[in-house]
């Protein structure tokens, strides 16, 4: 893993900024689709322009060779849960709230990093930045307005589906000399193939009546917020490594508190802005971490 160019910190806030971005229209989704549906039809979005590149390219998709199941189980992991329990989550909460628990991802991140990846230890400072940012989550459930006893499950819920992007990102890494285009496409596939049955047996989608509005925001969730965002995920952990990718995760909840204030008028309490500087902060201590760790490594 090479320590972070300019190049490398211009894709994480791209990625920080797409993902910030779709908090709010999966908000607007849940308004009229149902979460195994969203899940459905926000991935079916993804897959039409990842199989158009695969096919311009002329990669060839490997999901469904004789070494398929580390593909399905990625895109059950990185894509399925997570996407099914943030719709949940995003339901009864604040778009900005959900965006902003996303930032527990950096330390599951790093715990399962440490655990698995032999180029990716936990230092004192690496777990004192993780471990700050992470307060400012645990602040936050102090704000009554934001989280109370009508959303704290929800709450809980989205931080779970958070958990399960860290897994998929362990697992992804294992694939990383299969080709990102192929990856990609997949694992997306196979996400597709777990959720249709999903869909159809559990809300029964054929009775929906969903708004312009709510087929927009999942549009753009498919066809940006999960193809075009997965490949620049794929590069960043393929290049920079899982700890570094998993800070995006510290831009997510700026660029969705600006996108939940200016265009769903949600209330922003002073708590949570103390809880963004206290996220910020701990960016800055892992991100200095890692360019001293990367250097001794080299």
């Amino acid at each position: 893993m090479r320590e972070a160019k300019p190049i490398d910190l211009f894709l994480l806030l791209l990625l920080g900024l797409i993902w910030g971005s779709s908090f709010f229209n999966i908000k607007i989704a849940t308004y009229t689709y149902e979460p195994f549906t969203l899940a459905l039809v926000r991935v079916f979005f993804a897959c039409l322009p990842l199989v158009c590149l695969c096919f311009y390219k002329k990669i060839k998709i490997l999901g469904f060779s004789k070494n398929w199941k580390p593909y399905a189980l990625i895109g059950l992991c990185n894509i399925v849960i997570p996407f099914i329990l943030i719709a949940v989550g995003t339901s009864k909460i604040d778009s900005y709230l959900a965006a902003v628990l996303m930032s527990t991802t950096p330390l599951s991140g790093s715990i399962l990093a440490h655990v698995f990846l032999k180029d990716e230890k936990i230092t004192f400072f690496k777990s004192l930045g993780i471990i700050l940012g992470f307060s400012g989550i645990i602040f936050l459930f102090f704000d009554k307005v934001v989280i109370n006893e009508n959303n704290i499950l929800y709450a809980l819920i989205t931080i779970l589906g958070s958990t399960f992007y860290s897994i998929g990102g362990i697992l992804t890494l294992k694939l990383k000399r299969m080709g990102n285009e192929n990856v990609t496409t997949s694992t997306t596939l196979w996400s597709l193939i777990f959720l249709i049955p999903l869909s159809l047996i559990f809300e029964k989608p054929w009775n929906a009546s969903p708004s312009l509005e709510s087929t927009i925001s999942i549009i753009y969730l498919g066809v940006v917020a999960t193809g075009l965002a997965w490949l620049l995920r794929f590069r960043i952990l393929t290049v920079n490594g899982l700890v570094f990718q998993t800070q995006v995760a510290y831009l997510i909840p700026i660029f969705g508190v600006l996108f939940g204030y200016f265009l769903m008028d949600e209330i922003i309490t002073w708590r949570v802005i103390v809880s963004l500087v206290i996220i910020i902060t701990g960016i800055y201590i892992v991100k200095i971490n890692n360019k001293g760790l990367k250097k001794n490594v080299s």
